[in-house]
């Protein structure tokens, strides 16, 4: 497993692949302002706007995304003669998206999302443009456009929003071109059209998902669930390689035909302050992809991108500086801090799951451990033995990594939400402190084995044992690399 840490962040902020965005172009208009009456015509809110500000939307903000962090982004698209269209195309310049490739036409409106805002309340959006499918001499131009723009390119993005750029013609031009890219990936409101393309990564939302499955989508708690328990009929149905779905504020979920699922968590924030955030998470996605991480590694990228762009306002971008800044927080909180978190957790009614280890060289057998103890519960507690303690358990030369890079390579996972370091053989102490609901240990334990047991049942917690991933240690791995074995690859 690649952890996310502020070093990886700086080494993928040296890399400008080449990037081929083609897709639905959007002006996103935002009209904020301050409200406090009602209209005399009707009951709605007189909002009396004091700002109007652009943003790049749909593709356009994947590719200002993309721009962001490095790559080098040609757009591909269709607006129209219009202000809207210049207005958009300026914008992307000035983020430096080459834009040389859009396809301007003189029969066509811009499409623009308008959303007035009062008292940071989205109150109404109204849309404006044309979405008819492209065809004729246009779409000729923007086969022509995306023939040129893909010479060369390291990968390319496929946004389709359903606004009228991917006509039978454009589609069949996109499928032909696809072959020359090592990398495409497609987000799309309906990914059956795009089967026959065969994408590496298609990226549906919890919704897009349910209807490629014809299924009626279920209530939060049981989506992952869902798709995981047919992710070969989300693979078929999409010709893909990987699916990760969506989950919004629950996070996303990879699935590949072979291994367990693999999720990540988001940071929760109100909806009205989520806008692009599935742009975001595309583009970096993409980039990590392009970069050759791990696929689980491109999930936890994607994933922290998406969160930073979440506590912004509007429709906004994340850089690798910002993404850097949010991975260098505090990574180890001390008992006490967490102690005063934990309470609150437990105020709120939220199950506190509870795991500790060494996790000294973190590997694929870690990460899936993780991931299952925290779908257990709401929040996920890991205790990292010390250095000194390591050295007791496991022997002189342990640990390899220390204590501060061990916590910063956990708190860096997203299922993970706090780490603590504890400097006894066991976390007894801790436990009786903290009180989790759940105490789980992976499944080469059993209760008996324990001594942290009896000290869960007296407070009334729980002991699970989860499942065991085998040949994943990290006696095995440090194994490998001493004598120089070959280490398995990640999905």
């Amino acid at each position: 497993m690649t952890a996310i840490t502020a070093d990886l962040i700086e080494r993928l902020s040296r890399n400008t692949p080449k990037v081929v965005v083609v897709g639905d172009a959007i002006l996103d208009v935002w009209l904020s302002g301050h409200s406090d009456r009602l209209c005399r015509e009707a009951p709605a809110p007189v909002v009396d706007v004091g700002s109007r500000s652009l943003s790049a939307g749909g593709a356009a903000n994947t590719a200002v995304n993309l721009a962001a962090m490095g790559a080098k982004v040609r757009f591909v698209s269709l607006v129209g003669d219009d202000d809207a269209g210049r207005e958009l195309r300026n914008l992307l310049t000035a983020q430096g998206v080459d834009t040389q490739h859009v396809v301007v036409s003189g029969q066509r409106r811009t499409v623009g999302k308008h959303r007035v805002v009062a008292d940071e309340q989205v109150l109404v959006r109204f849309d404006e443009g044309d979405g008819d499918e492209a065809d004729g001499e246009v779409a000729q131009q923007v086969g022509a456009a995306l023939d040129l723009a893909v010479e060369d390119a390291d990968a390319l993005v496929v946004c389709d929003y359903g606004n009228g750029l991917f006509g039978p013609a454009v589609r069949e031009t996109v499928a032909r071109v696809r072959e020359t890219v090592p990398l495409a990936v497609v987000d799309a409101h309906d990914f059956r059209r795009w089967r026959s393309t065969s994408p590496d990564l298609v990226t549906p939302n919890a919704g897009e998902a349910a209807r490629l499955l014809d299924s009626s989508l279920p209530e939060n708690g049981a989506r992952a669930e869902l798709f995981e328990r047919r992710r070969a009929e989300l693979l078929d149905a999409t010709g893909a390689k990987a699916v990760v779905v969506t989950l919004d504020r629950e996070g996303a979920l990879l699935l590949t035909p072979d291994g367990p699922g693999y999720r990540t968590w988001a940071d929760p924030v109100p909806e009205s302050q989520a806008s692009g955030a599935g742009d975001t998470f595309v583009a970096a996605l993409c980039l990590g992809a392009a970069a050759s991480l791990p696929l689980t590694a491109s999930m936890e990228l994607a994933q922290a991108a998406a969160c930073v762009v979440v506590h912004k306002s509007g429709t906004s971008v994340c850089t690798w500086t910002e993404l850097s800044v949010a991975l260098t927080r505090e990574s180890a909180l001390d008992p006490d801090e967490l102690e005063r978190i934990v309470a609150g957790y437990h105020e709120a009614g939220r199950t506190v799951v509870f795991t500790n280890g060494c996790f000294d060289v973190l590997h694929r057998g870690h990460i899936t451990y993780l991931n299952e103890a925290k779908r257990q519960g709401d929040v996920l507690i890991v205790a990292v033995n010390s250095d000194d303690s390591v050295r007791r358990l496991k022997g002189p030369d342990r640990p390899v990594n220390t204590a501060q890079d061990r916590a910063a390579v956990l708190s860096a996972l997203s299922c993970v939400d706090h780490v603590t370091v504890f400097d006894e053989d066991t976390p007894i102490n801790l436990l009786r402190r903290l009180e989790p609901e759940l105490y789980v240990k992976g499944g080469d334990y059993t209760e008996n084995m324990l001594k942290e047991a009896p000290v869960v049942r007296s407070y009334g917690g729980e002991v699970r044992a989860l499942g065991y991933v085998p040949e994943q240690s990290t006696t095995s791995v440090i194994e490998k690399i001493r004598t120089g074995s070959v280490l398995g690859e990640e999905p």
